[in-house]
């Protein structure tokens, strides 16, 4: 029995194919469209810059005429295989009159060889659109990668539909640490990382920047994250461990919400060219009065880093900040 999934369910696939030996008579107001045989189409559905550790995410749709054969499997091929976590949807989704994404299972959950992640398809259907999810590796780092999306129908007729290339950032991506006054206020950019004092004296080279919370009289300090050899007044009552010695430039900025460090509605992104074309030579090596939502760009004193610390919330009472970071390697 041909499943209601087929061609009217998954709106003949107008969305992205525009095909049409769609059966309509179930919707008298679709004009259909010239019969055009076994097809796939592919929209990426991610922005951004692509970075390691996150999705790169599409909408791989196929379908063909009914009387043409039904849907076999599918499947795509990378050109660098994807971190674990990486697979291909295993129901067929379709948007409701409300907007939601609604999915049917069509076949069993994917497998996944080397670069190839497929689905066999279970479901009696001659058209799907799946959701592939490419977890983008370490070795994809700099470079670029490519897919080809394949269906295969009853007949043994294969179609591919190629996406790609897409550059894949330079960069890394740290997201929600928990910086505290007096506690774990040492923040090493090297190492992504928060340090106690204890921990910061073992790698004094490591620490870029001392976090601190001050409420002075007449004087606007609050949240604020300085070099450890800044000067005195920029780090009252800081007792810095012995042999940190690192000067790192801050420049500090405001409604930067860069989307993967904020991930709130701003289609802000930081990309690889925005730390390379960045000059600090003249930022000081402090940043003071730091807000929720704002941020500072960084550069260590080595020269090897180039970050952007975006504080995600502050804590006025309990002196604390949770902070997200993207770091760009120039050496």
């Amino acid at each position: 029995m041909q499943r209601s999934i087929s061609y009217f369910s998954t709106l003949c696939l107008s969305l992205l194919l525009g095909l049409t030996a769609c059966q309509i008579e179930e919707n008298p107001t679709v004009t259909p469209l010239k019969k055009v045989g076994f097809q796939n189409d592919v929209i990426k559905r991610t922005l951004g810059p692509n970075v390691v550790g996150l999705d790169l995410e599409f909408a791989f749709a196929m379908a063909l005429p009914s009387e043409e054969g039904k849907l076999v499997s599918a499947e795509v091929e990378a050109s660098i295989g994807g971190a674990s976590g990486t697979y291909l949807e295993h129901r067929s989704y379709y948007t409701n009159g409300s907007g939601d994404d609604i999915g049917v299972v069509v076949g069993q959950p994917s497998s996944s060889e080397g670069p190839i992640t497929r689905v066999n398809f279970t479901a009696d259907t001659s058209a799907a659109t799946l959701r592939y999810y490419y977890k983008i590796p370490e070795a994809a780092r700099g470079q670029q990668v490519s897919f080809k999306f394949i269906s295969t129908s009853s007949t043994g007729e294969k179609i591919t539909y190629e996406m790609g290339p897409y550059t894949i950032a330079k960069m890394d991506m740290k997201l929600d640490m928990t910086i505290s006054d007096s506690k774990a206020a040492y923040l090493s950019i090297a190492d992504m990382a928060v340090y106690t004092a204890e921990e910061a004296a073992q790698r004094p080279d490591k620490i870029d920047l001392v976090y601190l919370y001050r409420s002075i009289p007449n004087i606007t300090f609050n949240h604020a994250l300085v070099s450890p050899v800044a000067e005195a007044q920029y780090r009252p009552d800081v007792l810095i461990p012995s042999g940190l010695t690192n000067s790192t430039r801050i420049s500090k900025v405001w409604n930067l919400r860069d989307f993967h460090l904020a991930r709130l509605q701003f289609g802000i992104y930081i990309d690889d060219l925005d730390f390379e074309v960045l000059n600090l030579s003249e930022a000081p090596n402090y940043a003071i009065n730091l807000r929720s939502e704002a941020g500072a760009w960084v550069e260590t004193a080595d020269g090897k880093y180039r970050a952007y610390v975006y504080i995600n919330a502050v804590n006025n009472s309990a002196k604390t900040a949770r902070i997200s970071i993207k770091r760009y390697t120039l050496q």
